[in-house]
């Protein structure tokens, strides 16, 4: 069972940044001490990530987006479990 609600509104934590990195040829996630890099689908979601949108709106437009992915709001959810459990971004 998750802690996260589709009513709660992600956001980068203080000093991450995401952004498009030509030289590695992917998105990646900076902050201070160094750089992730995502894969295309952790790209796609936090593409979604801006401060003032739901999970549940993030959810709704991924499923527009690749109606094909079956079970994506689980995916979604326990991606951004993961992504609060490093610290990569935070729920209001």
């Amino acid at each position: 069972m998750s802690n996260i609600q589709l009513t709660q509104i992600p956001a980068f934590r203080r000093g991450y940044r995401f952004q498009w990195e030509p030289a590695q040829n992917c998105h990646v996630l900076l902050y201070p001490e160094g750089m992730i890099k995502l894969n295309e689908s952790a790209a796609a979601v936090l593409t979604e990530v801006d401060g003032t949108r739901s999970v549940g709106a993030i959810v709704a437009d991924l499923q527009v987006r690749y109606p094909e992915a079956e079970g994506i709001q689980e995916d979604i959810v326990a991606f951004l479990e993961v992504a609060v459990e490093r610290f990569w971004i935070e729920l209001r």
